[in-house]
């Protein structure tokens, strides 16, 4: 008898549950940008007083279970748009649907909160710097990333060289970047691994940067050690625009975006544009560059169905130029060139690249999420330096030709479905991923006047598969506190076929590599938060090295850290600070200037980064970041143990203005400390201190912009290298600083006008 009541109690307990669930109502909804009409992803959704908050997914949706039939007010927020207050009322056992439109405002800090749903949300930050810092070319763009440094040391057009945490990146060797998915670097490159080249962009179609510094994300793979950035392009135009541009040093632009469907097209969620862009440009050198690039950019959105997205973009891009190449301190010392001279004036390059990428999001019934991508590039590359002048030929320079035809192609996918257990709520995700990469007549040569091949120093064809599968969790544990953890398995077949020998010979090499991630974040209060990030990364090796070297060390591994804390110790102020650390294993890499293989050994890195973003009025604001890093090789004596043109420190900053009125601009600057040159730091990198400077002035219908470029006609080094060069006459070769000389003051004027 006993035993019957326990079960009659605990049956008329559940029926009880049940009846008083079955009464419960159920709030969703979709939120649209004001301006384009299409959804808007990551809106904070709020019921006010309850402190339950979801974020909508990528059609703009969320959705709101088992709430008691009453009147509830739903706030809605999100970077760069005007909060808005909806008030509705649920009912028992019914749906109830709210459509919401957000229009675009000026950002305020004081409606900035640290959420646990935006666990570490460096995009944010990202977000506020784009809007309140008009963007002018790609590279600014890149240099958004707190923290992040480049250089150009090749007339405009070759990829910029990129410093971040103690790297000298190269040209993206540790640094994963993408454009809506799809990958920017080159693998196994004729120029350099990781080769990242953005020219393609167009800066008015970037419609925001997700970044993030270290190896913790599990669907970023290979290169992702310093850290990623994905650029994402604008879905849709709000209008169709026309800009031009003029300045200094013969320079001219034209930029046009066109939307093709207009508002008709926005009201059956489709849209289409197309946008493409001119450059030309002598720039400051005694050595005109004729510099030339075109872009052209279409894109097109549309639903099939309610809950699918589908996103096809096509683009290409070509780019022509000169160079005045990297020049050494005594040539400008004693006087045999100027400051913007030359020692080869025949240095220069043309490259181009063609890309297809198609995207498909479906969300089903369930709120499952599917993803699936595939993209494909038609690239070109051809590149003429000279770094050692006469070194090895007395008679006819040392010029070198690096040159390459090749065919990319991939996929990514991932399915995403969301559970809540209790009071918790799991978000698992599981991705593929592939990518091959061909090339064709991959080539090293030593060349004069860029027209006579002398001699082929390296000539082949690379075959390289990159295939991937990741799981990821994340764990909402309560409404502070979740967890992120995740692994990944990677799976490498490189292939080089070398063309110098008759017949030619081809060397096959495979390898795996697995990378699990941790990831701890805890909420204190909506003004702070403290996370801890951990995690295995790694960046491949060129299938030269690799093949050459039988298959050691193809996937060398990297192993980070990072402790920090998001905190708003007033209501327009936000400062992110982390402690990190950063261990690579023994590497081989191939330096494509020369051909040859040079083991980099062990090394660590650690520092500290701080940003900072501070709200002075409701008009002007102002931001700073500061890095330092200690770089270290593992392998090497102390005093020996440097790692060349690695920074110490770094800083960048500013103020930004935005008013009502159509005013709006900042004042820049960037700071890079002297650095070791060498591994003995006998040799030093000079730092730099550079401004620069924007102000726009927007109405309606048009803007009027006036940027400068080293605002205070500072002399400075952009780039530099401890080389041994050897100039026409000289008996010995000399090794000492090599540099590009940094832009000097330099203004251009535009005019936007929109329709």
């Amino acid at each position: 008898m006993k035993f019957t009541r326990i079960v009659t109690t605990f049956v008329l307990a559940l029926l009880a549950i049940q009846s008083a669930y079955a009464h419960l109502g159920t709030l969703t909804g979709t939120v649209f940008d004001g301006a384009t009409h299409l959804p808007l992803q990551g809106v904070t959704v709020q019921l006010a007083g309850l402190g339950k908050a979801t974020l909508t997914d990528e059609l703009g949706r969320y959705r709101f279970d088992k709430l008691v039939a009453s009147p509830y007010k739903v706030e809605f927020s999100h970077v760069g748009y005007a909060a808005l207050v909806q008030e509705i009322t649920i009912t028992d056992d019914q749906t109830t649907h709210l459509q919401t439109t957000l229009a675009v405002a000026p950002v305020n800090l004081s409606s900035v909160t640290v959420s646990a749903l935006k666990a570490n949300s460096q995009q944010l930050i990202s977000s506020l710097d784009i809007r309140l810092r008009p963007i002018t070319n790609s590279q600014e763009i890149l240099r958004m990333v707190p923290g992040l440094f480049i250089g150009q040391h090749a007339g405009g057009g070759k990829a910029e060289q990129i410093f971040l945490r103690g790297f000298d990146l190269d040209h993206g060797t540790d640094i994963r970047l993408t454009v809506d998915g799809m990958p920017v670097n080159m693998v196994s490159h004729a120029h350099g691994q990781g080769y990242a080249d953005l020219h393609f962009v167009i800066p008015e179609l970037v419609e925001g940067v997700d970044f993030r510094k270290g190896p913790y994300t599990t669907d970023k793979g290979n290169l992702a050690t310093a850290g990623w950035a994905d650029f994402r392009t604008r879905t849709a135009l709000d209008r169709s625009f026309v800009k031009l541009e003029v300045g200094q040093f013969n320079t001219y632009r034209a930029v046009a975006g066109l939307d093709l469907l207009g508002a008709r097209g926005k009201a059956k969620n489709q849209s289409a544009y197309l946008a493409s862009e001119y450059s030309y440009s002598d720039s400051y050198f005694d050595n005109p560059q004729h510099f030339k690039r075109v872009n052209v950019l279409g894109k097109y959105h549309r639903h099939i169905g309610a809950n699918t997205n589908l996103t096809l973009t096509t683009s290409t891009f070509w780019s022509k130029w000169n160079h005045s190449g990297q020049i050494p301190d005594r040539a400008v010392d004693s006087g045999l060139i100027g400051w913007f001279g030359s020692v080869d004036p025949t240095e220069g390059g043309e490259t181009s690249r063609t890309n297809v990428n198609a995207q498909l999001v479906t969300i089903t019934p369930r709120n499952h999420t599917i993803k699936n991508q595939f993209y494909y590039s038609n690239y070109n590359f051809e590149l003429y330096s000279n770094f050692t002048f006469f070194l090895n030929d007395s008679l006819n320079g040392d010029q070198i030709r690096q040159k390459e035809h090749r065919n990319l192609f991939g996929y990514n996918g991932s399915y995403a479905t969301r559970t809540n257990l209790g009071k918790t709520s799991w978000t698992t995700t599981l991705g593929a991923q592939y990518r091959q990469d061909i090339t064709h007549g991959t080539e090293l040569s030593h060349t004069k006047n860029r027209v006579e091949t002398l001699d082929r120093l390296q000539f082949g064809n690379v075959n390289e598969i990159n295939a991937a599968l990741y799981a990821d969790e994340v764990v909402q544990v309560s409404s502070r506190f979740s967890i992120n953890a995740g692994v990944r398995v990677d799976y490498f077949n490189s292939q080089y076929e070398n063309l110098l020998i008759n017949p030619s010979t081809t060397r096959r090499v495979a390898q795996a590599i697995v990378s699990p991630k941790l990831n701890f974040y805890y909420t204190i209060s909506p003004n702070a938060q403290l996370y801890i990030n951990t995690g295995k990364g790694f960046h491949s090796n060129d299938a030269r090295v690799v093949t050459a070297q039988n298959g050691r060390e193809i996937l060398p591994g990297a192993y980070g850290s990072d402790v920090g804390i998001i905190v708003k110790p007033f209501p327009k102020l936000l400062i992110n600070a982390a402690a990190w650390y950063l261990y690579l294993k023994q590497e081989f890499v191939y330096v494509g200037d020369e051909g040859v293989v040079e083991p980099s050994g062990r090394s660590r890195r650690m520092g500290i980064d701080l940003s900072a973003r501070y709200q002075l009025t409701s008009h002007w604001f102002a931001d700073i970041d500061l890095n330092t890093a200690n770089p270290r090789s593992l392998d090497n004596e102390a005093g020996q143990n440097f790692l060349p043109l690695a920074p110490v420190f770094t800083s960048t900053g500013g103020v930004s203005l935005q008013t009502n009125h159509g005013l709006n601009g900042s004042l820049r600057y960037r700071y890079m400390a002297d650095r070791p040159a060498n591994e003995d730091n006998s040799v030093v990198a000079k730092g730099y201190f550079v401004t620069d400077m924007q102000m726009n002035y927007q109405q309606k219908k048009y803007t009027l912009g006036l940027t400068i470029q080293n605002l205070l006609n500072t002399r400075w080094k952009e780039t530099q290298f401890n080389t041994e060069s050897r100039l026409r006459g000289e008996a010995e070769p000399v090794e000492e600083i090599h540099f590009t000389p940094g832009t000097p003051f330099f203004a251009r004027l535009s005019l936007t006008y929109f329709w």
